[in-house]
């Protein structure tokens, strides 16, 4: 029933989907371009669109009161970076205790533009043993995809070349703000 109430939102509101699921239970799915408000909840719709059970993480004071319960049944996953924990160590846990696991990211980090992006989802998908998938906003022609999966190599540079390829002439709601699809410059 969500399922069908969230294809018709988005075919009402003209967007498509061209989706290839990753023939793997559990990946971590990065979503570019990341420019406005928007992507949020046009990417939630997708989601429930094709009934994918992903979750992300986010900062966990984020799901205080009153909208924690919102965040939580999204799918969020509370992180405190304050703390000295291992982010990348729990969330690799958490793919090896499910049967199947999807953690969606934004490496951009921001809605704002970046000279790089942010590599956890590198460093996840490796300590996970998993693909990274990734999904795209196409809004110049109303378009949402999922596809180009791929096992991430030591090669941090080689995976960022198979993103930029993949990501290639994908334009957000606010082109001037997509970030540079490269690691922070000296890793």
């Amino acid at each position: 029933m969500i399922a069908t109430l969230a294809s018709g939102l988005l075919n009402t509101l003209g967007w498509t989907l061209d989706i290839e699921f990753p023939d793997a239970p559990k990946y971590v799915l990065i979503v570019y371009p990341h420019t406005s408000n928007w992507d949020f909840p046009l990417g939630v719709t997708a989601r429930h669109a094709i009934r994918l059970k992903a979750h992300y993480i986010a900062k966990h004071t984020l799901f205080k009161k009153p909208f924690g319960w919102l965040f939580r049944g999204l799918g969020g996953i509370p992180v405190d970076r304050g703390k000295k924990e291992n982010t990348i160590r729990q969330i690799a846990a958490r793919f090896d205790a499910a049967e199947e696991f999807v953690l969606g990211m934004a490496p951009e980090g921001t809605r704002s533009k970046t000279d790089h992006w942010k590599s956890g989802f590198y460093h996840i998908a490796r300590a996970a043993k998993v693909p990274i998938a990734m999904a795209y906003f196409d809004y110049p022609k109303k378009k949402i995809g999922l596809g180009g999966a791929f096992y991430p190599s030591e090669s941090i540079n080689e995976a960022y070349e198979q993103i930029r390829t993949f990501f290639h002439g994908k334009q957000g709601k606010n082109p001037d703000q997509q970030g540079t699809i490269q690691p922070r410059p000296g890793r």
